[in-house]
């Protein structure tokens, strides 16, 4: 019987699972996506610890690889326009500020560690933001906000055509001075 039980060890396994979702909220949004571009970037990351006058090294690596898409929108919500149906007019008051939503892909390749130097959570963390942040720089030196605020500009001027074709006036309140470049209706 007991050579029974050591030769047919029936391995058990329990596992458990556990997944929570909640919404928080869900909020109806006008969002207009402009300018939508993605990013790719290899973040090479090195530290040593040396002891005994330089002479024993503990090294540790990372060689991360980050891949985003970003979005440049505007939130058409926070778009200020008045309407005033008796005098024909469209007042706008104020246009949003874009809004980049940056999602980025994050994976490690050679991660080289040493048992007495190796990674923690907070430097992978670290190197997480480290990595996204290059990503956010070279957004505001690249032209993507210039060219997706132009574009915004070119849908936005749609309004004085249509009211080119209802006798309609648009009235710039901005301080752009964007709108100039479009003649107004003639009453």
């Amino acid at each position: 019987m007991i050579a029974k039980f050591w030769y047919q060890k029936d391995q058990t396994n329990f596992e458990k699972e556990e997944i929570n979702v909640i919404v928080n909220s869900i909020k109806n949004m006008s969002k207009l996506v402009i300018s939508s571009t993605s990013f790719s970037e290899i973040y090479n990351y090195s530290d040593s610890k040396k002891y005994f006058y330089d002479v024993v090294s503990f090294d540790k690596k990372a060689i991360v690889s980050v891949n985003a898409n970003v979005e440049v929108g505007y939130d058409l919500s926070k778009l200020d326009i008045q309407i005033d149906s008796i005098a024909k007019k469209i007042y706008i008051n104020n246009i949003p500020k874009e809004e980049i939503n940056i999602s980025p892909n994050v994976k490690y390749f050679d991660l080289q560690q040493s048992q007495f130097n190796s990674f923690s959570k907070e430097e992978l963390n670290k190197i997480n933001q480290k990595s996204i942040e290059k990503i956010k720089n070279t957004i505001e030196l690249s032209a993507l906000k210039k060219e997706a605020k132009t574009r915004f500009f070119e849908e936005i001027s749609k309004i004085y055509q249509l009211s080119a074709v209802y006798g309609w006036q648009v009235v710039d309140k901005t301080n752009t001075n964007f709108f100039d470049n479009y003649q107004q209706p003639i009453d």
